[in-house]
């Protein structure tokens, strides 16, 4: 009897701890991940890879690659990302597909969507884009899922997966990775029904340019303090996970997140991570549902002032009113712009060289 009491309790735990993740390209350590490497030398299966990071875990989770590349792109081609199905989406909220060359100490965005991640009903699993056409190319980059969810407790998720990618030999720029609700970085509040919460941390993410080998070599540049990766011992089966509904993500708001696997407590030593700092000189944009970053971690308090807008050259507001949270393209196609009180906002510019393009109620911006 006690055999069975103890099955059906770690059935539970880990149906309350399922969240999402991503399945292809196969994340490290991944227990169920598609076209999986050999593990490396001294590491196990991770049974968590939905949970969100844990305060004390660094960016990735796990710091050591795999030996081989689980997918090899083309710059300038499209890529497909693929979620397991069911979890708990959390209402959506922002996601960011990044790629980083140096090991993961600095990601450069490729691909975005804000206020509407896995869709409109939620029920989104899979996202194909083109990569930018002057990626560099290399045999060891390190591509990074990120999300803030939408509604619940205030967490940030991120899968990383090591590729290669076929490309040319010059620097790419782009806009570089945001990180937040996450220990010693800005906090994003729920966003109780305004898809553009948080979206200013996005908007004013610095350029940043990254660097490769060029197609076909490269030697990997691993972070010299990264502490060791976590080593979860695996349970005796992984049970599937149930779609989530509306009600079932909005009550895991109030519920401490449990995990099938007891992880390892460790301490980041300092500067064994290149953290975005909390503030910056960069110009904020800044309304009533969202906080400015300060220099403390967590919860910030919301302000009042009036909004201040980063535009694109030659758009200002556009006329004519809108139901928050609506979000649109740009009339130019180059930026987008969300409903903010009954009204459109300036556009915000897309990366260089990419474009705003809808697909249903969701937009995001994308190569030509």
């Amino acid at each position: 009897m006690l055999v069975k009491i103890l099955s059906v309790a770690a059935l539970v735990v880990a149906s309350v701890s399922a969240h999402m993740d991503i399945i292809s390209p196969c994340p490290r350590y991944s227990s169920r991940g598609q076209n999986c490497p050999a593990l490396p030398a001294g590491q196990s299966l991770d049974y968590s890879m939905s949970s969100p990071l844990g305060a004390s875990e660094p960016l990735c989770k796990h710091t050591v690659p795999f030996p081989t590349p689980c997918a090899t792109w083309t710059a300038g081609q499209p890529v497909t990302v693929t979620f397991a199905p069911g979890g708990a989406p959390h209402g959506g909220g922002h996601c960011e597909f990044s790629l980083s060359y140096d090991g993961g100490n600095k990601f450069v965005v490729v691909y975005q969507v804000l206020g509407t991640c896995f869709g409109a009903g939620q029920g989104v699993r899979q996202y194909t884009f083109n990569l930018p056409a002057g990626l560099p190319g290399s045999d060891k980059v390190v591509f990074a899922w990120t999300w803030v969810n939408a509604i619940g407790n205030r967490e940030f998720y991120m899968n990383c997966a090591d590729v290669a990618i076929k490309g040319g030999s010059a620097p790419y720029t782009g806009k570089q990775m945001t990180v937040a609700n996450h220990n010693g970085y800005p906090t994003i509040p729920e966003f109780s029904g305004n898809s553009a919460t948080g979206v200013n941390y996005y908007n004013n993410a610095t350029s940043i340019t990254v660097s490769g080998s060029g197609s076909g070599g490269g030697q990997y540049v691993d972070n010299p303090n990264a502490p060791v990766a976590h080593t979860p011992a695996p349970p005796a089966s992984y049970p599937p996970q149930a779609p989530a509904t509306p009600t079932v993500a909005k009550t895991m708001a109030a519920t401490p997140p449990a995990y099938t696997t007891k992880l390892t407590t460790l301490s980041t030593p300092a500067g064994a991570y290149s953290k975005r700092p909390a503030t910056s000189s960069r110009p904020p944009v800044v309304y009533s549902t969202v906080p400015q970053p300060t220099t403390k971690a967590g919860p910030v308090e919301p302000t009042a002032l009036p909004p201040l807008y980063s535009t694109s050259p030659g758009e200002g507001a556009a006329a004519g009113s809108c139901s928050d949270p609506a979000l649109r393209c740009s009339p130019s196609g180059g930026g987008y712009q969300y409903c903010l009180r009954g009204s459109w906002s300036p556009s915000y510019s897309c990366a260089p060289g990419t474009v705003c393009k809808a697909s249903g109620s969701s937009i995001s911006c994308d190569w030509p």
